[in-house]
């Protein structure tokens, strides 16, 4: 049975542990190899503090001497906002009709997601696995959502493997309390973020070289 590939999207401004570990755990809930993928221009939010290259350089250190963790550098080769259906289709053509494709989004994200660009088509290319902490209040989702995904729900992680695209899984995570906009702080106060990202991110004192004042 061909093992699913993954996509974790975000800014990564910076990468930090918290990213990480959601990553690793959808990898081994799902069997899946993760491919981490840095936004251009997000459409949703403000734009990042680093460059693009930058950040796919803390992203490409982060992952040194991973197996199933990966950088994957598209959507910053793409000129414009970074949208997620647009992303979907390229990698569905590289690996294939049948191979399962598991879009990773956060809680909060999924809830939002009728204000993404194109989203019923998400699932005619990709499963959803939604990363849920566990203590956290499931975010309310809106009416034409809840009415989209309301045959494609599963439990079980192995139903994914049963088609390439079209379901929707809950996946739980550690509630790691770490943030992007944390770290920057840390980092413009002078201040080591230690603990808080990668130890390789200290290897080289370029890369974290944009978020010092």
């Amino acid at each position: 049975m061909t093992r699913p590939l993954a996509l974790f999207g975000g800014t990564f401004d910076p990468i930090h542990n918290a990213h990480l570990r959601v990553a690793w755990e959808a990898a081994e809930c799902l069997d899946a190899d993760v491919r981490l993928l840095p936004a251009s221009v997000p459409p949703h939010r403000e734009q990042p503090v680093a460059s693009a290259r930058q950040r796919a350089a803390l992203v490409q250190a982060a992952l040194a001497g991973q197996v199933r963790l990966s950088l994957d550098t598209r959507e910053l080769q793409r000129d414009g906002p970074s949208y997620t259906i647009d992303t979907l289709l390229e990698v569905r053509a590289e690996i294939g009709p049948q191979r399962p494709l598991v879009l990773l989004v956060g809680a909060d994200a999924f809830a939002g997601l009728p204000s993404w660009h194109r989203w019923r088509e998400l699932f005619d290319h990709a499963h959803l696995g939604v990363l849920t902490r566990p203590g956290h209040d499931a975010a309310v989702l809106p009416t034409e959502l809840r009415t989209k995904i309301a045959s494609r729900r599963c439990s079980s992680a192995a139903s994914l493997r049963e088609a390439p695209a079209g379901r929707v899984l809950p996946i739980a995570v550690t509630p790691l309390e770490i943030s992007a906009s944390q770290v920057r702080a840390l980092l413009a106060a002078g201040r080591e973020p230690r603990y808080l990202v990668p130890d390789a991110l200290f290897a080289d004192p370029a890369l974290l070289a944009p978020y010092r004042r």
